[in-house]
């Protein structure tokens, strides 16, 4: 069975979304705004290759220090803890009951958003700890950690005290996720960032190992978790072949987790080998998610025109593609190919903005007019956002993929000198800035809605609460 209609004699669907206003509106608030920031300061990145003296003179904005934080500000800022919130929506849903301890998940909003802004702002006063996806200097560091375990305890105890017993594919994916980001956070920033830090290529190998357990295996439980909840609810029909399903979520952690080595690593031979064997055998957990997405969605009794179900549906598309280029890249002969090139960049960022945001954004413009009370304030804006971000990753991500499979051709060439093949790519990333600027403006539109809608249910609150206490007290009638 699938949740379709998550309807509990235990509390009614009202009472849950009213546990989840104030935390839902304030994960959602402060990483619209992270998004914002982190694809503007992207775009100046991506400038900076096509006017390299654009801001020359600011030593703030040097690449080395915007592209970290662009990256950071997406996939910390707004990514994870949007997923948290769309997650502590879900597991209140599947639960039939109100979340367990409401308050918790605001205080952690709030000391993760402080946490961000001290990570961004560390890196862009050369404070970074120069570790891929791992940047934030060790008070953000700390920030961050405690605020996820914070929303992961009220997401676990409102999973405990559930009162619908039965356990679904999302449950799965979203409680491994749960737990898998913790581990991994906290294991990397205590080898990578604690006093004694171990020596050589030791360091890329754990950076290499949690950027492939963050951008491949957590992405990919709580993405697909949400897209596996949100796929039957919308289309009207149960999640279709629940054994793939099974199957993907078993060999995603098991074999995912052993990914990530690059084949010309200078490392014992046995780890990149290692990496491309469980590359291989990690494309058949995608091929088995893909399989489940595409029957489901199929038969979905819903039309897409620029709604949740059709974010879903790219989402899911683009993890299949995602997870294949970066599959692929095990493979000895093209992985030396593209080694060194844009390609690595397009396949993150497919697989970031085209798969896991593209998927959350489903999950808020699904659950935002639930939790608030309201409808949106700008409806068509959504629909609009949805084309934007939809062409907006198209022509960021296939446009660097592209340009680094022709950047590495050439690089292979020694007949061609190594500027030129670095201009071979300079197309590429003139069309990926347009796709930037895209990306930007369906930001700003989902922004605009968040806000819109959250300074509305203050008004309505504060309407509230003045006539509650402008209320005349009842008259109580003495009998002689």
């Amino acid at each position: 069975m699938n949740p379709i209609d998550n309807k509990s004699p235990a509390a009614c669907s009202s009472e849950i979304d009213a546990s989840l206003r104030v935390p839902l509106l304030a994960l959602f608030g402060g990483a619209a705004l992270w998004l914002v920031v982190g694809l503007v300061l992207g775009l100046l990145a991506g400038l900076k290759f096509h006017a390299p003296d654009l801001l020359g003179a600011c030593p703030l904005m040097t690449y080395g220090r915007l592209a970290p934080a662009a990256n950071d500000a997406v996939l910390y800022g707004f990514a994870i803890p949007a997923a948290l919130g769309v997650i502590l929506w879900i597991m209140s849903r599947l639960s039939g009951m109100p979340v367990a301890l409401p308050i918790v998940p605001v205080v952690a909003a709030n000391i993760w958003n402080v946490g961000v802004l001290v990570g961004i702002a560390g890196i862009l006063i050369g404070e970074s700890t120069g570790y891929p996806w791992l940047e934030f200097p060790r008070a953000a560091a700390v920030l961050l950690f405690a605020a996820f375990l914070l929303i992961a305890v009220s997401a676990a105890a409102t999973f405990g005290w559930r009162r619908q017993r039965e356990l679904f594919p999302a449950h799965w994916f979203l409680f491994a996720a749960l737990l898998w980001f913790p581990w991994t956070y906290s294991s990397a920033n205590l080898f990578l960032t604690a006093v004694h830090v171990p020596r050589g290529m030791v360091q890329a190998v754990i950076d290499w190992w949690f950027a492939n357990n963050l951008l491949f295996v957590w992405l990919g439980l709580a993405g697909v978790g949400i897209a596996f909840y949100f796929l039957p609810k919308i289309g009207g029909r149960p999640l279709a072949s629940s054994g793939y399903a099974l199957f993907g979520f078993l060999t995603l952690m098991f074999f995912g987790s052993w990914v990530g080595i690059p084949v010309g690593a200078p490392v014992p031979a046995w780890l990149p080998t290692v990496s491309t064997v469980a590359a291989m055998l990690s494309i058949p957990p995608v091929i088995a998610i893909a399989i489940v997405s595409l029957r489901t969605a199929c038969g979905a009794k819903v039309v897409c025109f620029g709604g949740p179900f059709c974010f879903l549906r790219f989402g899911l598309l683009s993890f299949f593609l995602g997870s294949m280029l970066y599959l692929i890249t095990g493979c000895p002969r093209f992985g030396h190919l593209v080694q060194f090139t844009w390609y690595s960049v397009g396949q993150t960022q497919l697989t970031l903005l085209g798969f896991f945001v593209m998927v959350v954004l489903g999950g808020i413009y699904e659950i935002l007019s639930k939790t608030s009370g309201l409808e949106l304030p700008f409806p068509k804006l959504a629909k609009a956002h949805c084309y934007l971000a939809m062409l907006g990753v198209l022509l960021y991500a296939v446009p660097l993929v592209i340009g680094g499979v022709e950047q590495g051709i050439r690089l292979q060439n020694p007949a061609v000198p190594f500027a030129d093949a670095n201009a071979a790519a300079l197309l590429w990333l003139r069309i990926s800035s347009t796709g930037q600027i895209l990306l930007i403006l369906g930001s700003l539109l989902l922004a605009l809605n968040i806000f819109v809608m959250t300074i509305k249910w203050k008004i309505a609150l504060g309407k509230s609460l003045f006539a509650a206490v402008t209320a005349p007290l009842p008259v109580t009638e003495v009998k002689a």
